[in-house]
Formats: C-alpha cells, structure tokens, sequence
C-alpha cells in the first residue's frame, strides 16, 4: 500500500495482482468509500462508473490510465475519498494527494 498526505487529508492506493492484470483500491479522508470504478484496457479510453453524488472518478481515471500505460495490462480502480462538508481547498488538497499515489505507480 502507498500512501500520500497526513491526518484527515490522506490518502492510500492498495494493489492487487491477478495474473497480469492489475486491481487497485483508492481510499482515504475521514470516510473511504466506494465512490466510482474506472475499467480500462490497453489502446482504449478509461471506462468510468461514477456513483450518485459522488465524483471520486475525477481521482480513479488517472491511476487506471498510469497503471495500464505502464504494464500494459487490463486495470480496474475503485474506491473513493471522502471529508465531511470540505471546502474547495480541502478538496484541492485530497486531488493533490491523489495525484502524488499516482506517480508512485
């Protein structure tokens, strides 16, 4: 597991292999959640689900994006970040966060 960010702000991307093909899980703030799933296939675009009210697929789309570019493999993320009535700021700080798990693809 990999992780970015610090108390109510951070947030973890688990991996799992199943053969070649990868599945993660992103969570984190003060709730995770399933928020979205985001599907995704070498030489296609992302596939996104994104639950009612939710729009945790704004987070999940670039993991899928980097883990299928990098192994070249079929790749699902699901998850979701949740803090309690965040402002644009805290919003912006998780999405930070976020991007940082990405580079640790």
């Amino acid at each position: 597991m990999i992780t970015a960010g610090s108390g109510k702000y951070l947030v973890w991307l688990k991996e799992e292999k199943l053969s070649d093909e990868r599945l993660y899980i992103l969570g984190g703030g003060e709730r995770p959640h399933i928020g979205g799933v985001v599907v995704m296939e070498p030489n296609s675009e992302p596939k996104s689900i994104k639950l009612k009210g939710h729009y945790d697929h704004i987070v999940l789309e670039p993991i899928a994006k980097e883990a299928c570019k990098k192994y070249n493999t079929k790749v699902v993320v699901i998850g979701g970040v949740h803090v309690d009535s965040a402002s644009k700021d805290e919003i912006d700080i998780l999405v930070k966060n976020c991007k940082e798990l990405v580079k640790c693809i």
